[in-house]
């Protein structure tokens, strides 16, 4: 296997804080990007402080987005700082930020005047609802403001949001989408761009389906719980212990679905023999999927089910997903070494180069006295290897 990774001896200016943007930039770096992180000197990216739960540097929530990142702590009010986050820009092929618009400008590195400094730069901009708007824009409100929380929740429950900071990780990833296109692009032409992305337009392009049938029906999607507005089953069934999820995609899957439940004359009523009848009559079909499924514990029937060429799986917590993904050879935990937690290995792999980085996630400014000396040297690639 090669040690080269793909992106190898690409220089990375992140002043991204938070989540969308750390994502991509973190992801850039698992791919072999070399990332200068610059932080606001004393107190560095919101997330370290985002806590419990803590490591012994930082929160966890910073150490799950910047691995792989060299820190620098720079004001960019003061002018030898300037300079050097100048000097960064001048010697980058990608810049990631997340301020507020005229914040940037006020050092001349807004995308207008980073691309004259460096016509090479792709410079990517993330925003919560667009350049346009200027608006304030956090995860959680994205989520309401664009309709996600309407469709998840019980039906007759209050909208709730994603578990996790989804739109947030929708757009990190629309912005890395973005990033690799237009490094391609500069390969063929010679010339940066302005890439931009914001948490609004990635949830609703996320909304996929949902939006779909509100755009050629006119009528919102309504919250539904687990259960799939156009297929069925597609939800949690309760088995003798607890819930299993199930999806039956297709007719074919249904009868296999019902011979494995010994309920095989279930696929010949004409109330559930095609999926729109499913769906039509779901009320009536989870009653006596349920009243089957009771026989067992959830566990039991799992195997049962693969065995018939039906997905499905209890409900784990994220400890029981960690340990499932090892049982199945995923390897999912990164080893960053004895001094810091694992970490979810890149979800992408390459048969020609390693997957991830073995740099863990930088204390504040922990690199800066090697970053300055080297914005004050020759235009040389950043000397990586110097502890």
């Amino acid at each position: 296997m090669s040690r080269m990774r793909p992106l190898d001896g690409v220089l990375v200016a992140d002043f991204s804080r938070v989540l969308a943007g750390p994502l991509a930039t973190m992801t850039l770096a698992d791919l072999g990007a070399t990332v200068v992180k610059v932080e606001r000197p004393g107190t560095g990216d919101d997330t370290r402080r985002w806590g419990p739960p803590w490591t012994d540097r930082s929160s966890t929530y910073f150490a799950g987005l910047n691995r792989g990142k060299h820190s620098v702590a720079l004001d960019l009010d003061d002018p030898a700082d300037r300079a050097a986050a100048v000097e960064l820009v001048r010697r980058a092929d990608v810049l990631v930020q997340n301020f507020r618009p005229g914040v940037l400008a006020r050092c001349g590195l807004d995308p207008d005047g980073a691309l004259e400094l460096n016509p090479r730069l792709v410079y990517t901009s993330v925003s919560g609802f667009g350049a346009r708007a200027d608006l304030p824009g956090y995860d959680f409100v994205v989520q309401a403001a664009g309709g996600l929380m309407s469709v998840t929740g019980a039906a007759d429950g209050e909208p709730t949001k994603a578990g996790v900071a989804l739109v947030d990780v929708l757009t990190g990833k629309d912005a890395l989408v973005g990033i690799l296109a237009a490094l391609r692009q500069r390969e063929r032409t010679g010339h940066g761009q302005h890439v931009e992305v914001n948490l609004m337009s990635s949830l609703l392009a996320g909304l996929v389906n949902q939006v779909s049938g509100y755009l050629a029906t006119g009528e919102a999607p309504a919250r539904m719980g687990n259960r799939h507005p156009s297929i069925a089953p597609y939800e949690t069934l309760r088995c003798a212990d607890g819930l299993l999820a199930v999806a039956v995609g297709n007719d074919a899957q249904f009868r296999r679905f019902t011979a494995a439940l010994d309920r095989p004359a279930l696929a010949d009523d004409p109330r559930f023999a095609a999926n729109a009848d499913r769906v039509a009559h779901r009320d009536a079909l989870v009653a006596l999927l349920e009243d089957a499924l009771s026989a067992r514990r959830a566990d039991a029937w799992e195997p049962v089910l693969h065995a018939a060429g039906i997905a499905c799986a209890r409900v784990n917590d994220v400890g029981a997903a960690v340990r499932y993904a090892e049982s199945l050879g995923l390897d999912p935990v990164l080893d960053l070494g004895p001094d810091h937690p694992g970490q979810i290995r890149p979800p992408v792999t390459f048969s020609a180069a390693p997957a991830g980085t073995a740099l863990p996630p930088p204390g504040l400014d922990e690199h800066g006295d090697r970053v300055r000396a080297w914005l004050r040297g020759p235009a040389v690639p950043f000397p990586e290897g110097e502890a």
